[in-house]
């Protein structure tokens, strides 16, 4: 018996189940078997050697399954609660291999109207080449969402909090209405992260991110991860996964991995300048209004404080005057006017123009993205400094 197995039988602490910042930073750690190195080794290799003739190993072509790929899909999975997880070359893979392997052909997606403008543009194609039936829901309206999903639903989508408007849906009440009406439910859980949501907790069946956001979290990455509460449909995913060719690279897998373990660090640190930087958004003249869970007067703040363990570092918010939004960029130092989110550095995008540029004006119009909203992305920098540079760039649109 090792020494491992005699604490554990022992009942010293060695059996109790670590929490989960302490199990994003051990995922991997400790499990090399050839040099013992402290951190899991890359893999780069895209072939593996049969044992002998018709005896194939755990891998043998890394489309199919590479070990490095396997520990970061492992690591969210384990975050999420869910039975497996997969990685894949990006977050609109996930999309598109959730899609291909749920949603039987013509079947019904119910997806929110102010998603991600990326997964809108593909479900909007999908649906005009016959492949699902689209329809559109306001998921933050819980009276709505249950009555259209009763209606008909093969799959119900959800963004919570939603892009970029951070709109919340109730999982639990959705979940089971859903699951009532024979539906499944897929929640994309990248603006909250393992950190502050875990959607299986809820009801939800597959959880969907874009890891090149808060789980990588440095802005080189580009994957994204795909994780299943039961394990039949966890293979089904991986098949689709490896069939349609969009699994994940291994170094890609490598730096999400290493990203992974100061999640809970990061998230912290971006939540607290989040806090200094509405507290000046809601004074100040030139801002109209402000999206923010957070916020008591947001319309599902007390659903956020039931569902979530925080309100996350994304906010979004209007300028009075539409037309200033250039002005307003043009002399940021600590917020870089660039796509994506949740890295280290603190971003600022337009939606309209930019993360929802391919939705016609009357959706956007429908989905309440103005010209005059703005999101940003808050990183870990001082937050001192980013109040400072956005107030500088509040007061020069000349609204005092």
């Amino acid at each position: 018996m090792n020494s491992r197995t005699e604490s554990a039988d022992s009942g010293s602490d060695r059996s109790h189940c670590p929490r989960p910042a302490t199990r994003a930073v051990r995922a991997g750690i400790e499990t090399d078997p050839t040099h013992h190195a402290v951190t899991p080794p890359l893999y780069l290799s895209t072939s593996y050697a049969f044992t002998g003739f018709g005896e194939r190993g755990d891998y043998d072509y890394s489309r199919s399954g590479n070990p490095t790929r396997d520990l970061f899909a492992a690591a969210v999975a384990d975050l999420e609660g869910g039975a497996g997880g997969w990685v894949t070359a990006s977050g609109m893979g996930a999309i598109t291999t959730v899609l291909h392997a749920l949603l039987p052909a013509g079947g019904t997606l119910l997806a929110p109207a102010d998603c991600y403008g990326g997964s809108w543009r593909l479900f909007d194609a999908l649906a005009r080449t016959g492949r699902l039936q689209l329809r559109l829901v306001d998921f933050s309206d819980t009276e709505a969402a249950t009555a259209a999903i009763a209606a008909g639903a093969d799959v119900v989508w959800l963004e919570t909090p939603s892009n970029p408007l951070l709109r919340l849906a109730d999982i639990a009440v959705i979940a089971e209405a859903a699951h009532a009406a024979g539906a499944l439910v897929v929640a994309d859980n990248t603006f909250a992260s393992p950190v502050l949501q875990r959607p299986i907790e809820w009801g939800a069946d597959v959880v969907v991110h874009s890891a090149t956001k808060y789980l990588n979290g440095h802005s080189d990455v580009v994957a994204g991860v795909i994780v299943a509460a039961d394990a039949a449909v966890s293979e089904q995913l991986g098949w689709w996964a490896n069939t349609l060719g969009v699994t994940g690279g291994a170094f890609d897998s490598f730096l999400a991995l290493r990203g992974l373990r100061t999640l809970h660090l990061r998230v912290s640190a971006a939540q607290r300048g989040a806090r200094e930087i509405v507290e000046l958004l809601t004074s100040h003249p030139a801002v109209a209004k402000v999206h923010y869970p957070g916020l008591a007067s947001h319309p599902q703040h007390e659903l956020a404080v039931r569902q979530q363990d925080g309100f996350g570092a994304i906010v979004s918010f209007e300028l009075a005057d539409a037309d200033a939004v250039p002005t307003l960029v043009a002399g940021l130092e600590t917020f870089c006017l660039a796509e994506s989110l949740g890295g280290v550095e603190s971003l600022i995008s337009h939606p309209a123009t930019m993360t929802h540029a391919a939705m016609p004006a009357d959706l956007q119009a429908a989905a309440g993205i103005t010209a005059g909203l703005l999101r940003l992305s808050i990183g870990v920098e001082d937050p001192a400094d980013l109040v400072a540079d956005l107030r500088a760039a509040l007061d020069r649109v000349g609204i005092n």
